[in-house]
Protein backbone atom coordinates (compact mmCIF):
# COMPACT_ATOMS: atom_id res chain seq x y z
CA UNK A 1 0.00 0.00 0.00
CA UNK A 2 1.26 3.55 -1.10
CA UNK A 3 1.96 6.36 1.61
CA UNK A 4 -1.17 7.94 -0.17
CA UNK A 5 -3.62 5.26 -0.50
CA UNK A 6 -2.85 4.65 3.18
CA UNK A 7 -3.34 8.22 4.13
CA UNK A 8 -6.64 8.29 1.79
CA UNK A 9 -7.90 5.19 3.79
CA UNK A 10 -7.41 6.76 7.51
CA UNK A 11 -9.07 9.55 6.02
CA UNK A 12 -12.42 7.69 4.93
CA UNK A 13 -12.43 5.48 7.86
CA UNK A 14 -13.44 8.76 9.83
CA UNK A 15 -15.28 10.40 7.92
CA UNK A 16 -17.44 7.37 7.21
CA UNK A 17 -18.50 7.48 10.91
CA UNK A 18 -22.09 8.99 12.07
CA UNK A 19 -22.22 12.72 12.26
CA UNK A 20 -24.68 12.70 14.64
CA UNK A 21 -21.93 11.49 17.61
CA UNK A 22 -19.64 13.91 19.50
CA UNK A 23 -16.87 12.10 18.49
CA UNK A 24 -17.16 11.49 14.96
CA UNK A 25 -18.17 15.45 14.62
CA UNK A 26 -14.86 15.68 16.46
CA UNK A 27 -12.51 13.71 13.77
CA UNK A 28 -14.79 15.81 10.55
CA UNK A 29 -13.41 18.82 12.51
CA UNK A 30 -9.45 17.31 13.05
CA UNK A 31 -9.66 16.21 8.95
CA UNK A 32 -11.43 19.51 7.72
CA UNK A 33 -9.39 21.64 5.65
CA UNK A 34 -6.89 24.07 7.35
CA UNK A 35 -4.85 25.44 4.56
CA UNK A 36 -4.85 25.37 1.18
CA UNK A 37 -1.90 25.32 -1.08
CA UNK A 38 -2.75 25.90 -4.64
CA UNK A 39 -4.88 22.46 -4.87
CA UNK A 40 -3.65 20.43 -1.85
CA UNK A 41 -5.13 20.26 1.30
CA UNK A 42 -3.98 20.38 4.77
CA UNK A 43 -5.80 19.28 7.43
CA UNK A 44 -5.83 20.17 11.10
CA UNK A 45 -4.79 16.49 11.99
CA UNK A 46 -1.42 16.93 9.89
CA UNK A 47 -0.60 20.20 11.49
CA UNK A 48 -1.63 18.61 15.20
CA UNK A 49 0.31 15.52 14.22
CA UNK A 50 3.23 17.40 12.88
CA UNK A 51 3.41 20.21 15.53
CA UNK A 52 3.42 16.99 17.93
CA UNK A 53 6.23 15.25 16.41
CA UNK A 54 8.30 18.59 16.20
CA UNK A 55 7.31 19.03 20.19
CA UNK A 56 8.60 15.13 20.83
CA UNK A 57 11.69 15.82 18.85
CA UNK A 58 12.36 18.93 20.73
CA UNK A 59 12.56 21.17 17.21
CA UNK A 60 13.53 24.75 18.19
CA UNK A 61 10.80 27.48 17.62
CA UNK A 62 7.18 27.40 18.03
CA UNK A 63 5.69 23.77 17.20
CA UNK A 64 2.70 24.94 16.05
CA UNK A 65 4.42 27.81 13.89
CA UNK A 66 6.72 25.09 12.50
CA UNK A 67 4.16 22.44 11.50
CA UNK A 68 2.41 25.38 9.47
CA UNK A 69 5.77 26.33 7.68
CA UNK A 70 6.92 22.69 6.98
CA UNK A 71 3.57 21.14 5.88
CA UNK A 72 3.20 24.24 3.01
CA UNK A 73 6.61 23.79 2.00
CA UNK A 74 6.37 20.38 1.97
CA UNK A 75 3.06 20.30 -0.30
CA UNK A 76 5.14 22.10 -2.79
CA UNK A 77 8.22 20.54 -2.59
CA UNK A 78 6.09 17.01 -3.25
CA UNK A 79 3.60 18.73 -5.72
CA UNK A 80 6.94 19.81 -7.96
CA UNK A 81 8.35 16.23 -7.65
CA UNK A 82 4.73 14.65 -8.60
CA UNK A 83 4.73 16.84 -11.65
CA UNK A 84 8.62 15.68 -12.55
CA UNK A 85 7.31 12.22 -11.93
CA UNK A 86 10.47 11.82 -9.13
CA UNK A 87 8.74 10.70 -6.29
CA UNK A 88 10.64 8.13 -4.41
CA UNK A 89 9.97 4.63 -4.30
CA UNK A 90 8.30 2.74 -1.18
CA UNK A 91 11.85 0.92 -0.95
CA UNK A 92 13.48 4.18 -0.65
CA UNK A 93 11.08 5.75 1.41
CA UNK A 94 11.63 3.08 4.01
CA UNK A 95 15.43 2.93 3.70
CA UNK A 96 15.02 7.09 4.47
CA UNK A 97 12.92 5.84 7.72
CA UNK A 98 15.31 3.34 8.85
CA UNK A 99 18.09 5.57 8.53
CA UNK A 100 16.66 8.41 10.17
CA UNK A 101 15.65 6.02 13.45
CA UNK A 102 19.02 4.64 13.01
CA UNK A 103 20.67 8.21 14.18
CA UNK A 104 19.13 7.49 17.45
CA UNK A 105 19.92 4.16 17.27
CA UNK A 106 16.49 2.18 16.75
CA UNK A 107 15.15 0.15 13.53
CA UNK A 108 11.90 1.92 12.08
CA UNK A 109 9.60 -0.65 14.24
CA UNK A 110 11.33 0.87 17.16
CA UNK A 111 11.15 4.29 16.12
CA UNK A 112 7.51 4.59 15.20
CA UNK A 113 6.81 2.30 18.40
CA UNK A 114 7.90 5.64 20.47
CA UNK A 115 6.05 7.77 18.11
CA UNK A 116 3.01 5.74 18.85
CA UNK A 117 3.24 6.05 22.48
CA UNK A 118 3.20 9.72 22.25
CA UNK A 119 0.18 9.77 19.43
CA UNK A 120 2.23 10.59 16.39
CA UNK A 121 0.68 8.15 14.05
CA UNK A 122 3.19 6.53 11.32
CA UNK A 123 1.99 8.75 8.26
CA UNK A 124 2.90 11.36 9.79
CA UNK A 125 6.87 10.79 10.23
CA UNK A 126 6.08 8.92 6.50
CA UNK A 127 5.20 12.10 4.80
CA UNK A 128 8.02 14.09 7.05
CA UNK A 129 10.77 11.72 5.01
CA UNK A 130 9.20 11.61 1.72
CA UNK A 131 9.35 14.97 1.64
CA UNK A 132 12.98 15.69 2.30
CA UNK A 133 13.71 12.23 -0.05
CA UNK A 134 11.66 13.79 -2.93
CA UNK A 135 12.95 17.70 -2.76
CA UNK A 136 16.76 16.10 -2.81
CA UNK A 137 16.10 14.15 -5.63
CA UNK A 138 14.06 17.40 -7.14
CA UNK A 139 16.45 19.43 -6.74
CA UNK A 140 19.35 17.30 -8.16
CA UNK A 141 17.51 16.68 -11.50
CA UNK A 142 16.59 20.28 -11.56
CA UNK A 143 19.96 22.35 -10.92
CA UNK A 144 22.58 19.00 -11.26
CA UNK A 145 22.94 19.88 -14.78
CA UNK A 146 23.32 23.73 -14.42
CA UNK A 147 25.99 23.54 -11.77
CA UNK A 148 29.21 23.61 -13.23
CA UNK A 149 32.54 23.63 -11.12
CA UNK A 150 35.17 25.41 -13.10
CA UNK A 151 38.78 24.74 -12.52
CA UNK A 152 38.31 28.76 -10.52
CA UNK A 153 36.40 27.51 -8.29
CA UNK A 154 38.28 24.95 -7.46
CA UNK A 155 40.92 27.48 -7.10
CA UNK A 156 39.59 29.60 -4.86
CA UNK A 157 37.82 27.04 -2.55
CA UNK A 158 41.12 25.42 -1.95
CA UNK A 159 41.46 27.76 1.20
CA UNK A 160 40.01 24.74 2.83
CA UNK A 161 43.47 23.24 3.06
CA UNK A 162 45.30 27.05 3.51
CA UNK A 163 45.01 28.48 -0.04
CA UNK A 164 42.68 31.23 -0.75
CA UNK A 165 41.16 33.81 1.53
CA UNK A 166 38.31 32.16 2.44
CA UNK A 167 36.63 33.38 5.21
CA UNK A 168 33.34 32.45 6.77
CA UNK A 169 30.93 33.82 9.28
CA UNK A 170 29.71 30.67 11.13
CA UNK A 171 26.65 30.56 14.38
CA UNK A 172 27.61 27.00 16.54
CA UNK A 173 25.77 25.00 18.92
CA UNK A 174 27.48 22.55 21.40
CA UNK A 175 25.38 19.84 23.27
CA UNK A 176 26.80 18.08 25.87
CA UNK A 177 25.46 14.43 25.56
CA UNK A 178 26.48 12.47 28.99
CA UNK A 179 26.17 8.95 28.19
CA UNK A 180 22.52 8.55 29.57
CA UNK A 181 21.04 11.30 27.22
CA UNK A 182 23.00 10.39 24.12
CA UNK A 183 20.53 9.44 22.35
CA UNK A 184 18.22 12.02 23.02
CA UNK A 185 20.17 14.94 22.43
CA UNK A 186 21.46 13.16 19.18
CA UNK A 187 17.69 13.24 18.15
CA UNK A 188 17.54 17.25 19.22
CA UNK A 189 20.93 18.23 17.07
CA UNK A 190 19.21 16.47 14.22
CA UNK A 191 16.13 18.52 14.39
CA UNK A 192 18.10 21.59 15.16
CA UNK A 193 19.91 20.59 12.00
CA UNK A 194 16.81 20.93 10.00
CA UNK A 195 16.72 24.62 10.76
CA UNK A 196 16.65 27.16 8.06
CA UNK A 197 16.99 30.35 9.60
CA UNK A 198 19.55 32.68 11.63
CA UNK A 199 16.68 33.85 14.35
CA UNK A 200 15.64 29.89 15.03
CA UNK A 201 19.07 28.81 14.97
CA UNK A 202 19.98 31.84 17.29
CA UNK A 203 17.03 30.39 19.57
CA UNK A 204 17.93 27.26 19.48
CA UNK A 205 21.61 28.50 20.70
CA UNK A 206 20.56 30.38 23.79
CA UNK A 207 18.26 27.18 24.86
CA UNK A 208 20.75 24.70 24.15
CA UNK A 209 23.72 25.31 23.57
CA UNK A 210 27.23 24.91 26.38
CA UNK A 211 29.29 27.45 24.49
CA UNK A 212 29.92 30.88 25.53
CA UNK A 213 28.71 31.98 22.45
CA UNK A 214 24.64 31.03 23.27
CA UNK A 215 25.15 34.37 24.61
CA UNK A 216 24.97 35.59 20.87
CA UNK A 217 22.81 33.43 19.66
CA UNK A 218 25.84 31.32 18.62
CA UNK A 219 27.26 33.58 16.35
CA UNK A 220 31.03 33.80 15.94
CA UNK A 221 33.05 36.55 14.51
CA UNK A 222 34.38 36.20 10.94
CA UNK A 223 37.50 33.26 10.79
CA UNK A 224 39.58 32.31 8.14
CA UNK A 225 39.00 28.64 6.47
CA UNK A 226 42.09 28.14 7.05
CA UNK A 227 42.09 27.75 10.93
CA UNK A 228 39.40 25.76 11.55
CA UNK A 229 39.73 22.12 11.69
CA UNK A 230 40.52 20.83 8.78
CA UNK A 231 37.97 18.03 9.12
CA UNK A 232 35.66 20.67 9.16
CA UNK A 233 36.51 22.53 5.56
CA UNK A 234 34.53 20.46 3.34
CA UNK A 235 31.37 20.13 5.78
CA UNK A 236 31.35 23.80 5.89
CA UNK A 237 32.46 24.64 2.39
CA UNK A 238 29.50 22.31 1.74
CA UNK A 239 26.25 24.16 3.15
CA UNK A 240 24.24 26.99 1.50
CA UNK A 241 23.12 30.41 3.26
CA UNK A 242 22.14 29.75 6.78
CA UNK A 243 21.74 26.04 5.89
CA UNK A 244 23.03 23.99 9.36
CA UNK A 245 25.63 21.11 9.07
CA UNK A 246 24.57 17.78 9.68
CA UNK A 247 25.68 17.25 14.36
CA UNK A 248 29.05 16.73 13.88
CA UNK A 249 30.45 14.68 16.80
CA UNK A 250 32.94 16.10 19.33
CA UNK A 251 34.03 14.78 22.85
CA UNK A 252 31.26 14.27 24.90
CA UNK A 253 28.27 15.96 22.61
CA UNK A 254 27.84 17.23 19.28
CA UNK A 255 28.25 20.72 17.13
CA UNK A 256 26.14 22.06 14.97
CA UNK A 257 27.37 24.58 12.59
CA UNK A 258 25.14 27.56 10.79
CA UNK A 259 26.85 29.47 7.73
CA UNK A 260 25.92 33.28 7.70
CA UNK A 261 28.12 34.40 5.45
CA UNK A 262 30.64 33.36 3.03
CA UNK A 263 33.92 35.64 1.71
CA UNK A 264 36.31 34.33 -1.35
CA UNK A 265 39.28 36.08 -2.92
CA UNK A 266 42.58 35.35 -4.57
CA UNK A 267 44.85 36.48 -1.94
CA UNK A 268 47.23 33.41 -0.23
CA UNK A 269 46.93 32.67 2.87
CA UNK A 270 49.11 30.13 4.64
CA UNK A 271 48.06 26.72 6.12
CA UNK A 272 49.56 25.20 9.16
CA UNK A 273 51.32 21.84 9.53
CA UNK A 274 50.60 22.27 13.52
CA UNK A 275 49.17 23.89 16.02
CA UNK A 276 50.90 24.63 18.91
CA UNK A 277 47.93 24.78 22.43
CA UNK A 278 48.07 24.07 26.44
CA UNK A 279 45.12 22.92 28.19
CA UNK A 280 44.55 23.42 31.84
CA UNK A 281 41.65 21.64 33.65
CA UNK A 282 39.96 23.29 36.49
CA UNK A 283 38.10 21.40 38.55
CA UNK A 284 34.23 22.41 38.84
CA UNK A 285 33.05 22.77 35.10
CA UNK A 286 31.17 26.32 34.33
CA UNK A 287 30.76 26.72 38.41
CA UNK A 288 31.38 30.57 39.17
CA UNK A 289 34.11 29.18 41.19
CA UNK A 290 35.82 27.88 38.66
CA UNK A 291 35.23 30.94 36.11
CA UNK A 292 36.61 33.07 38.48
CA UNK A 293 39.72 30.84 39.22
CA UNK A 294 40.13 30.99 34.94
CA UNK A 295 40.05 34.65 34.89
CA UNK A 296 42.51 34.93 37.81
CA UNK A 297 44.84 32.86 35.82
CA UNK A 298 44.58 34.57 32.87
CA UNK A 299 45.39 37.90 34.75
CA UNK A 300 48.37 36.17 35.59
CA UNK A 301 50.09 35.21 32.64
CA UNK A 302 51.37 35.96 29.28
CA UNK A 303 52.49 32.87 27.39
CA UNK A 304 51.92 29.36 27.42
CA UNK A 305 55.46 28.48 28.79
CA UNK A 306 53.78 31.11 32.16
CA UNK A 307 51.21 27.78 32.83
CA UNK A 308 54.08 25.80 33.73
CA UNK A 309 54.31 28.01 36.86
CA UNK A 310 50.42 27.74 37.26
CA UNK A 311 50.78 24.02 37.24
CA UNK A 312 53.60 23.66 39.56
CA UNK A 313 52.83 20.67 42.10
CA UNK A 314 50.15 19.89 40.71
CA UNK A 315 49.57 16.20 38.76
CA UNK A 316 50.85 16.29 35.39
CA UNK A 317 47.36 15.61 33.64
CA UNK A 318 46.29 19.13 34.69
CA UNK A 319 48.25 20.75 32.03
CA UNK A 320 48.81 19.43 28.63
CA UNK A 321 50.89 21.28 25.84
CA UNK A 322 50.61 20.11 22.42
CA UNK A 323 51.41 20.29 18.88
CA UNK A 324 49.14 18.94 16.64
CA UNK A 325 47.96 18.71 13.06
CA UNK A 326 45.08 20.69 12.31
CA UNK A 327 43.24 17.39 11.19
CA UNK A 328 44.39 15.70 14.45
CA UNK A 329 42.50 18.05 16.85
CA UNK A 330 39.49 17.43 18.57
CA UNK A 331 36.72 19.12 16.42
CA UNK A 332 34.97 20.89 19.12
CA UNK A 333 38.68 22.56 20.27
CA UNK A 334 39.76 23.51 16.61
CA UNK A 335 37.21 25.68 16.54
CA UNK A 336 37.93 27.68 19.82
CA UNK A 337 41.70 28.16 19.08
CA UNK A 338 40.15 29.02 15.19
CA UNK A 339 38.98 32.26 17.36
CA UNK A 340 42.14 33.04 19.00
CA UNK A 341 45.41 35.06 18.19
CA UNK A 342 48.59 33.83 19.64
CA UNK A 343 48.55 33.96 23.70
CA UNK A 344 45.20 34.33 23.51
CA UNK A 345 42.50 32.25 26.12
CA UNK A 346 39.38 30.55 25.56
CA UNK A 347 37.31 28.91 29.02
CA UNK A 348 34.02 27.86 26.22
CA UNK A 349 35.09 24.23 26.69
CA UNK A 350 34.44 21.63 29.61
CA UNK A 351 35.52 17.63 29.88
CA UNK A 352 34.74 14.92 31.85
CA UNK A 353 30.89 15.34 31.39
CA UNK A 354 31.21 19.04 32.30
CA UNK A 355 33.08 18.58 35.18
CA UNK A 356 36.04 20.31 34.37
CA UNK A 357 36.69 23.73 32.82
CA UNK A 358 39.13 23.75 30.20
CA UNK A 359 41.43 26.40 30.43
CA UNK A 360 42.70 26.64 26.47
CA UNK A 361 45.63 29.10 25.01
CA UNK A 362 46.70 29.32 21.67
CA UNK A 363 51.01 28.92 21.77
CA UNK A 364 51.30 29.68 17.85
CA UNK A 365 50.91 28.17 14.31
CA UNK A 366 53.39 26.72 12.14
CA UNK A 367 52.61 27.51 8.64
CA UNK A 368 52.92 24.79 5.74
CA UNK A 369 53.34 24.65 1.93
CA UNK A 370 49.94 22.70 0.30
CA UNK A 371 50.20 19.83 -1.24
CA UNK A 372 48.59 16.68 -2.45
CA UNK A 373 44.96 18.41 -2.37
CA UNK A 374 42.25 16.42 -3.56
CA UNK A 375 40.27 18.56 -6.12
CA UNK A 376 37.71 16.44 -6.78
CA UNK A 377 36.34 16.54 -2.87
CA UNK A 378 36.82 20.41 -3.30
CA UNK A 379 34.48 20.56 -6.49
CA UNK A 380 32.17 18.30 -4.78
CA UNK A 381 31.93 20.88 -2.02
CA UNK A 382 31.33 23.63 -3.99
CA UNK A 383 28.68 21.66 -5.87
CA UNK A 384 26.75 21.11 -2.80
CA UNK A 385 26.84 24.44 -1.81
CA UNK A 386 25.67 25.85 -4.93
CA UNK A 387 22.86 23.06 -4.95
CA UNK A 388 21.78 24.39 -1.76
CA UNK A 389 21.73 27.60 -2.74
CA UNK A 390 19.82 27.14 -6.05
CA UNK A 391 17.20 24.76 -3.85
CA UNK A 392 16.65 27.72 -1.23
CA UNK A 393 16.45 30.35 -4.23
CA UNK A 394 13.56 27.83 -5.97
CA UNK A 395 11.85 26.99 -2.84
CA UNK A 396 11.56 31.10 -2.48
CA UNK A 397 9.92 31.58 -5.57
CA UNK A 398 7.23 28.88 -5.14
CA UNK A 399 6.41 30.22 -2.14
CA UNK A 400 6.19 33.60 -3.39
CA UNK A 401 3.87 32.07 -6.77
CA UNK A 402 1.62 30.12 -4.19
CA UNK A 403 -1.84 30.34 -3.74
CA UNK A 404 -1.86 29.75 0.20
CA UNK A 405 -5.28 30.19 2.00
CA UNK A 406 -6.21 29.87 6.01
CA UNK A 407 -9.56 28.33 6.67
Amino acid sequence: MTLFSLRKLLLLALLAQPLGATAPAMAQNLFAPAIKVNDKVITRFELNQRAQMLQLFRSPGNPATEARKQLIEDRLKLDMAETLDILPSEQELEEGMADFAARADMTTEVFLQSLAQAGIEPVTFRDFILSRIAWGRLVRAKFGPRVEVAEGDVDRALASTGVGNVRVLLSEIILPAPPAEAAQVRERAEQIAQITSQAAFAEAAQRFSASESSLRGGRLDWTALANLPAPLHPIILGLGQNQVSDPVPIDGGFALFQLRGLQEGAVVQPSFSAIDYATYFIPGGRTAQALAQAEAIKSQIDTCDDLYGIAKGQPEERLQRLSKAPGEIAADIGVELAKLDKHEVSTALTRGEGQQLVFLMLCGRTPKDTEGIDRNDVALSVQNRRLASFADGYLAQLLDEARIIDY
